[in-house]
């Protein structure tokens, strides 16, 4: 996520404080606990690179739909996109017709609305790209080390096109700063960066009982 140098009362700061606890738990999953560790067979990784696959072609559809949008058209940055990479790693992994989870399909179907909702759009889009570029360089090292992918197969993890990460986040942080919301439209953006964590904790939950991990109990 966005490191925490936001100013008080920004969208960047908004968002960093509304998604802080959510994002904890998305973070300490048991299937991403068990990823990070080393512990899972690379198919439970592919299976993880084909959930990605279809979420993107999503994100990437609205950021298609939303290029000229006078607000949400910055963050259409093509440096970004992820698509390209995920179909070079998924060949490279040997996935065929991939299996997309149903928990995958009830959070791209909530994508498919950010097509035409600029503030559902910019939550969904800062979540995601701005979680696999600050966490996705932790797991790209740990799938090199514990599976020898190299190249073609974390290809998704390579964001070397956008230049040196902490000057990203911060032209990031800039263009949240930068829309000219009121204050409830950034309560909603806020509000749907939230419901898209809890889209992805469901996906690693489904992800978790798919590959055979036992979730903790509920406390």
């Amino acid at each position: 996520m966005a490191a925490a140098t936001s100013s008080i009362g920004t969208l960047s700061a908004e968002l960093r404080q509304a998604t802080w606890e959510v994002h904890e738990r998305a973070h300490q999953s048991t299937y991403m606990a068990a990823l990070l560790d080393g512990a899972l067979p690379l198919s439970a990784y592919t299976l993880l690179a084909e959930q990605y696959g279809a979420i993107y072609t999503a994100l990437e559809a609205a950021s298609d739909a939303m290029a000229d949008h006078p607000v949400a058209g910055p963050f259409v940055i093509d440096e970004l996109r992820r698509l390209p990479a995920l179909h070079d790693d998924l060949d490279a992994l040997g996935s065929g017709v991939p299996r997309i989870l149903p928990a995958t399909a009830r959070y791209v179907e909530r994508l498919h609305t950010c097509a035409s909702d600029p503030e559902r759009f910019v939550a969904h889009h800062y979540i995601r790209y701005l979680g696999d570029l600050s966490g996705g360089q932790a797991i790209a090292k740990l799938l090199t080390r514990t599976y020898g992918l190299t190249g073609d197969g974390v290809r998704f993890y390579d964001f070397s096109a956008l230049g040196a990460p902490p000057r990203f986040r911060a032209r990031y942080r800039e263009l949240l700063d930068a829309a000219p919301w009121d204050a409830q439209a950034r309560s909603r953006v806020a509000a749907e960066a939230v419901l898209g964590f809890e889209f992805n904790i469901a996906v690693l939950a489904e992800m978790a009982e798919e590959v055979g991990l036992e979730q903790p109990l509920a406390s």
